[in-house]
């Protein structure tokens, strides 16, 4: 592979896998600001001249930012290698903090003051912390990244796509099953299969097309498979219109009233996303795209900090699957391309037609397909003697999606785990507790737990004691095994950190063997499985 090219080397901006990658991220796009709309109008009730007036074009108006900043990056990235085959990173709302900002911050606000408005700004006011914790973790990330195992990096991040990206859609496909199975079909047969549709068209849009003509078959024949109706769609036509972002520096600072509330929440997901996005890094490394860390996250954050200004509660993020947009043939336009897409989608008010036109069921199979490459790639890219260690990093996202089920569902009824009653749930089987202090801040301690393993497996008995000790201090503060940042939030599992520390410098003196060396063909890279 060439590495120094000629100055005058100029990178196709687009090629025809960019027809693929623009079907598939752009219908995760759409998927996610359907979601937010729906979020912003039904669980806030948020005025729709606030939603479709204000909010969503400064969200349209932020990821254009990312999408065309990362497009842009790849193009650099592609001239200076001179290399055909860089893809340009995904980004986007970030999917689990838009969940943690309704429904934390924005709704109980909202509920308090009894005015909506004040939820948004509060949402404005913790994304204006978020931003800057980014910036300033732009320059810490590179240093975790070189001295973590890549087993703990893409296990952690593994953890995150099975329990996060991939269950839902696949319950949603099989709730549905005459689209949902059906479209999944076609995606697999794809981009797994290798199948060519209709004289090259994308799977993705063969997939929207089917799985909304099945939807709409079944309800001219009075089935009404989707929920697809034509008074929905006649309701969706009234609400076009064109509306620019505005700032809304006022409603920004409007917000720091309630900051006590905000900092429980913007820290720690601020490190969040700095282990996240360093994740994803590395995920595209591994693919062959190497892209540096500190204007990743320093991007991310000042993007978010522009749309925040201009009335988004939303913060930005480099998304997972960055290898899977890349096997499907995407490159460097595909990125800006979603991003005039979402300027289209947010500015004109067509969001809420195609709420009323796709159906949702017929968009998750794209989401699975992503969940499914990205848990893979764990095992793939990683030593085959990490194998264990990704599992541990798994096993504290699937605890976090438990206890969120559970949560979800007692609250629906009208209660929750406290009032029920911890010994009653034990009796059934139901560890909450367990589940509170393994799942809480997951990512983090999957980071950790999987380190850790990692180099026990490797007899690096310092450096996994190392780890032990940083377990033990982030969880102290709150940071992994709690609920919240604070002292000694959760000092039984912090002094047990420690105790694994000591007991790892204790392994380390009695000389254990090394283990044998794996063979080239295992210790990762996608050539190398390509290969195989």
């Amino acid at each position: 592979m060439q590495t120094n090219t000629l100055s005058g080397f100029k990178p196709r901006l687009w090629v025809p896998g960019d027809w693929n990658a623009f079907f598939g991220f752009g219908t995760n796009i759409l998927v996610n600001m359907l979601v937010l709309t729906g979020l912003l109008r039904f669980v806030l009730k948020m005025p729709d001249e606030v939603v479709f007036g204000r909010i969503l074009p400064a969200v349209g108006l932020m990821m254009a930012l990312s999408t065309g900043y990362y497009a842009w990056l790849a193009y650099k990235l592609a001239q200076r290698t001179g290399r055909t085959d860089v893809c340009a990173l995904p980004s986007g709302i970030s999917v689990p903090h838009m969940f943690v900002v309704v429904f934390v911050i924005m709704l109980p606000i909202a509920l308090k003051t009894g005015d909506p408005i004040r939820g948004w700004e509060a949402g404005l006011t913790w994304v204006f912390v978020q931003s800057f914790v980014l910036m300033a973790g732009g320059f810490v990330a590179p240093i975790i990244r070189r001295i973590t195992p890549r087993a703990a990096l893409l296990g952690t991040l593994a953890g995150v796509s099975v329990a996060f990206i991939s269950v839902r859609p696949a319950l949603e496909m099989f709730m549905t099953p005459a689209i949902g199975v059906v479209c999944f079909a076609i995606i697999v047969a794809s981009w797994f299969g290798g199948v060519r549709w209709f004289k090259g068209v994308p799977a993705g849009l063969v997939a929207i097309v089917v799985g909304s003509a099945i939807a709409w078959g079944s309800t001219l024949t009075g089935h009404a498979i989707g929920g697809m109706s034509l008074a929905k769609l006649g309701a969706a036509v009234s609400s076009f219109g064109f509306s620019v972002p505005l700032p809304a520096v006022g409603h920004v600072f409007s917000g720091f009233e309630f900051l006590g509330v905000i900092l429980v929440t913007a820290i720690p997901f601020g490190i969040y996303d700095l282990v996240e996005a360093m994740d994803n890094v590395e995920s595209a490394a591994v693919g062959g795209d190497s892209y540096p860390t500190t204007r990743v996250l320093t991007a991310d954050g000042v993007i978010s900090l522009i749309g925040c200004l201009m009335g988004n509660p939303f913060i930005n993020a480099v998304y997972i699957g960055h290898p899977g947009w890349k096997s499907m043939g995407g490159r460097i336009g595909y990125s800006a391309a979603v991003g005039a897409m979402v300027i289209v989608l947010s500015w004109f008010g067509v969001i809420a037609l195609l709420m009323a036109l796709i159906p949702v069921v017929a968009i998750s199979p794209i989401l699975l397909y992503i969940g499914m490459l990205i848990g893979a790639q764990a095992f793939q890219e990683s030593p085959r003697l990490h194998a264990p260690a990704i599992v541990l990093a798994l096993v504290p996202h699937l605890a976090a999606w438990g206890k969120l089920q559970i949560d979800n569902a007692l609250g629906a009824a009208g209660t929750s785990a406290a009032a029920v009653g911890l010994d009653k749930l034990g009796q059934v089987g139901v560890l909450y507790e367990g589940l509170a202090v393994l799942g809480g801040g997951a990512i983090l301690g999957g980071l950790v737990l999987g380190a850790i393993a990692s180099f026990i497996i490797d007899r690096k008995w310092n450096q996994a004691a190392a780890f032990a000790g940083a377990g033990a201090l982030l969880t102290f503060f709150g940071f992994m095994h709690g609920e919240a940042i604070g002292i000694g939030e959760s000092p039984a599992v912090a002094v047990a950190y420690l105790g694994v520390g000591v007991v790892l410098l204790l392994a380390g003196r009695m000389g254990a063997p090394a283990p044998a060396s794996a063979p080239a063909s295992e210790l990762g890279g996608l050539h190398d499985t390509a290969g195989a």
